[in-house]
């Protein structure tokens, strides 16, 4: 786990960093699960004023699908982010609170367009590739260009998930790509990576978790 300290100018508040992400960044997470992401990374920074979390479920199907939601979301309100929920990655930059909102940081971990065909099935993948392509070409449209700004797909690297292209499917969104970096699930304390719950394959097992294996996080900016 990195957790780095360097001195703040101003304000006189330490920056702190986890990984890829410090508390000077405005951050948008896509895709919350449970959102114990965004808890882990609001209780590195001792606050989540500069993060908005979302998910695609609505505030009623999250408690059906992540009963571990409620704690992780007291914690958030507590700490001051802004979490909303019913956001389609494919269409965010016209939710109307994240609209002409620009991000140094937009996060999507472990994408997935549901369970309706088996993981190598090529339909399947092909859905999986419409969420993904469809969240890199809203985030482009969201991302801070002069202040280094950076689009994150965190996934597994393994067949069948390599079949996803993820590094051209940034290309097709006018993102230029710069690193695949090492995965470590044990850098973010608390983070529990969850199923979700829709699909023929997945309706009882949605608050489990999966086996990240190897993976990466793809990093991509303007």
């Amino acid at each position: 786990m990195e957790h780095t300290l360097v001195q703040s100018g101003d304000n006189g508040e330490a920056e702190k960093w986890i990984k890829h992400y410090s508390n000077r960044h405005d951050i948008l997470l896509v895709g919350e699960g449970d959102f114990s992401f965004a808890a882990s990374l609001a209780r590195a920074f001792g606050h989540a004023s500069n993060i908005i979390a979302t998910s695609l479920d609505t505030k009623e199907e999250l408690a059906v699908k992540h009963p571990t939601a409620a704690q992780n979301l007291e914690t958030l309100e507590n700490m001051g982010c802004t979490v909303i929920h019913g956001v389609d990655a494919s269409t965010m930059c016209e939710q109307p609170r994240l609209k002409n909102r620009l991000f140094d940081r937009i996060v999507f971990n472990f994408p997935h367009a549901g369970f309706d065909y088996r993981e190598h099935h090529i339909i399947q993948i092909e859905l999986h590739q419409d969420v993904v392509r469809g969240f890199l070409r809203n985030a482009a449209m969201m991302l801070k260009i002069r202040e280094n700004g950076e689009v994150h797909v965190t996934h597994k690297t393994s067949y069948p998930f390599s079949e996803w292209e993820i590094e051209k499917l940034g290309k097709q969104a006018g993102l230029e790509f710069i690193e695949a970096a090492e995965f470590r699930l044990w850098d973010y304390p608390e983070y529990l990576n969850r199923r979700g719950g829709n699909g023929t394959f997945n309706k009882f097992h949605s608050n489990g978790t999966f086996p990240v294996g190897e993976s990466c996080t793809y990093k991509f900016r303007n």
